[in-house]
Formats: structure tokens, C-alpha cells, sequence
């Protein structure tokens, strides 16, 4: 047995045990004699008291200073006396083996329950050695994503959005050099499930963009390698994730799954680190932020750390959804003077894409639907003859329940 000095230090504390209670009720026993003696001694002399004093040989103030005091005696050895000795003798040795029976039944009934029969003690500095050893021997990406189903594209899409889609994989093939359709298409791709078209379009994005590819870049590359793998952080993951923050030390997406790797391999220290920090000061309205606030907690136990998690600051992916069960005036209240900025900016300045996609979003939250049909018509005209913009809306349009 590989653990065999622990069940013989187990067995020796149990001897031990054994032994103090035998002696402590073999003590008890004795003591329980000696008293029944003293008290045997004590009536005697009572009764040689009553004697001398029917002889009279002993006067009546004598007789009854004597009585008091061995009465007194007999008090003092009543107080200190065992219970045992005065309702007879004990069985020494039953007592202690039923004694010792349920000591040791319920310590090892509990150990059981909570402890680790068969698995040695690991010291913190083992653990975290075991746990390197898991990171720098865990599966390549190629070894994940073998595992994971194919995914086809959803049923049911719907056929003029997958015409964008196509238009967008069209535009992207006879312009493979531009930026922009190569991030619109990973991202249309990811939201598809395609995620292998999705990873070669980011990686070319990346190629493109050269060395004025940002961390954020490489964040949604390695973003996307994660969804790809079934949400495990491969090592070729966590080389865009170590790019990402080599560029962006600040990158809140690298610094959400460089922690979820190293929680993955058991190294609950540093990525309990690395999550609270992005949970006190990160985006509150990050879509993984939620979920962070409630796993956090459980790793921080993990990595010994007692950690009361802070309230949310600010509204939540959560909390806008959850403004649609709101009055008119309270959702106005609450979102309104971003939607107004937003809106007058666009009129007076123009934008990107992705604030014509915030402005249609926010209006169908505040259920102003009209107002987003609208924005959204107005938006295609803009973005006419530019399909990886067009796709991007139309994602929004459906989403949000307009007429795309």
C-alpha cells in the first residue's frame, strides 16, 4: 500500500487513544474503591462514638463535636467521590473498547466522507508543480477540436441574410486584402458556428494588418480557438493570448481567458488574479462579465483567498435586457441621453457600422421599434453596395425583431 505510513500513524494514534481511556476508567475505579473504604472507616467511627458515649466514658459535648466532624468528612467524601463507586463496579474494559469503538467509527466515518482515502498529501508547492505540469502537457488545439462536433450553418437561416453572407465570403474572395471585410467576415463566420472559416479569416486579418495588428486582434483570434475547442484554452490559444497582452497588457478579453486557462490547469492563484482585476475594474458590460461575478467566488476559495465579490458598477448585459420589464419613463431614464448622443452624432458626423449597430440595438431594447425600422433603413442606404457592412446590420435587424 502506497500510503501505508499514514494507516500506521492512524492505527497508533488509535491505540494510543485506547489506552488513555482504559487507564482514565481504570483510574476512576480505583478512586471509587478507595472512597467506599474511607467511608466504611468513617461509620465505624460513628459507632465507636455512640458506644463510649452509652459507657460514658465520653461526654456530650465531646460526642457531638466528634460527630460533626466526621460528618463533615463523609460530605467532603460524598462531593469527590466517583458516581461509580457509589452504584458499584464497573466493567473497565467493555466501557473502553465501546468507548473506543465510536471514537474511532465516527473518525473514520467522517474522514471518509471528507477526506481523500488513497490520495496523498500535497503540499501547495506539489500542487502547483503538478498543476504546471498539467499546462505544459495539455492537448494541442487540432486534439481538442477533433473532439467537438461539426457544426453545420443554423437551420432555418434565414435566405436573405445568408445571401449577405455569401455576398460577404464573395467580397472577401476577390479582395482578400481588406481589413475591414475580413473582420466582418470572422465575425459573421464565429456567429455561424463556422469557426474554422472564422479563424482563417482573423488570422489573415492579422497577416494584413501586419505590425499594426492590435491586441485585440490576437484576443479575437485566440476568442475565437476557445469556441472552436468547446471553451478549453489550448497552448496555440494561449499564444495569441500572450500576443494580445504582450500589445495590450490592458486587453480585457485577453485577460478574461488568460484566467480561464490557468484555472483550466488547476493554477487557481493566478487566475483568480487575473479575474479580479478585470471584475473591479474590466467593462461591466462585457458579455462574459456575468458570468465572471459568478464563478469567481468559487476560485478564489479554490486559490485560499477569502474574497467578497463586489457589487456590479454600472448596468449589466442583464440589466438592459431587464429594462424591456421597465416603464417607458424609466427605460427612457435610464439609457436615454446615450441614445440621443448617438443619434445626433450619426446625423451631424456620420460613423462606423458598429455605431449604426449600437443605435438599432438601443432603440429595440427601449422598444422604440419604429424609430430602429427607421435607423435601419437609413443605415442600408448609407452602407449601400458594401455587403460585409450590410451583413453586419442585417445581423442586427433580425436580432432585434425589425424587417430586415
Amino acid at each position: 500500500m502506497a500510503d501505508w505510513g499514514f494507516w500506521a500513524a492512524a492505527l497508533l494514534m488509535a491505540a494510543t487513544v485506547m489506552t488513555v481511556l482504559v487507564g482514565a476508567l481504570r483510574r476512576g475505579t480505583a478512586e471509587a474503591g478507595a472512597a467506599s473504604v474511607d467511608l466504611a472507616v468513617y461509620k465505624d467511627q460513628l459507632a465507636d462514638v455512640e458506644r463510649d458515649l452509652a459507657r460514658g466514658t465520653l461526654a456530650a459535648e465531646d460526642a457531638a463535636r466528634l460527630r460533626a466532624e466526621i460528618g463533615r468528612r463523609v460530605l467532603d467524601l460524598d462531593k469527590t467521590a466517583a458516581p461509580v463507586g457509589v452504584r458499584g463496579q464497573v466493567r473497565v474494559l467493555p466501557v473502553a473498547l465501546g468507548l473506543g469503538l465510536v471514537v474511532l467509527g465516527g473518525a473514520a466515518g467522517t474522514y471518509w466522507r471528507l477526506g481523500a482515502p488513497g490520495y496523498p498529501d500535497l503540499p501547495i508547492e506539489r500542487r502547483i508543480a503538478l498543476s504546471d505540469e498539467v499546462m505544459a502537457n495539455r492537448p494541442a488545439q487540432a486534439t481538442a477540436v477533433a473532439k467537438i462536433p461539426e457544426v453545420a450553418e443554423p437551420a432555418g437561416l434565414d435566405p436573405a441574410y445568408k445571401e449577405l453572407i455569401d455576398k460577404l465570403r464573395a467580397a472577401v474572395a476577390a479582395n482578400p486584402d481588406d481589413p475591414r471585410g475580413l473582420e466582418l467576415l470572422a465575425r459573421n463566420e464565429a456567429g455561424l458556428g463556422q469557426f474554422a472559416a472564422a479563424e482563417a479569416a482573423q488570422r489573415k486579418l492579422i497577416a494584413v494588418r501586419g505590425d499594426a495588428a492590435t491586441g485585440a486582434d490576437h484576443a479575437a483570434l485566440a476568442e475565437i480557438m476557445v469556441a472552436a475547442a468547446g471553451g478549453y484554452v489550448s497552448p496555440e490559444a494561449e499564444a495569441e493570448l500572450t500576443m494580445a497582452l504582450t500589445l495590450d497588457p490592458t486587453d480585457p478579453l485577453a485577460r478574461y481567458y488568460a484566467g480561464l486557462m490557468f484555472i483550466q490547469s488547476g493554477r487557481y492563484d493566478r487566475g483568480f488574479a487575473l479575474w479580479r482585476d478585470l471584475l473591479e475594474t474590466g467593462p461591466q458590460d462585457a458579455p462574459w462579465m456575468e458570468m465572471l461575478r459568478a464563478e469567481i467566488g468559487d476560485v478564489a476559495w479554490r486559490a485560499g483567498v477569502d474574497y467578497a465579490v463586489p457589487e456590479a458598477r454600472g448596468p449589466s448585459t442583464g440589466d438592459i435586457a431587464a429594462a424591456a420589464d421597465m416603464t417607458a419613463e424609466d427605460r427612457q431614464a435610464m439609457i436615454e441621453g446615450m441614445v440621443a448622443q448617438l443619434s445626433d452624432r450619426l446625423a451631424t458626423d456620420g460613423g462606423d457600422v458598429e455605431d449604426w449597430d449600437r443605435l438599432i440595438r438601443s432603440l429595440a431594447v427601449l422598444e422604440r421599434l419604429d424609430q430602429a425600422q427607421s435607423i435601419y433603413d437609413e443605415a442600408k442606404v448609407k452602407f449601400e453596395g458594401r455587403p460585409a457592412e450590410l451583413s453586419f446590420l442585417r445581423q442586427a435587424a433580425v436580432e432585434s425583431g425589425l424587417n430586415p
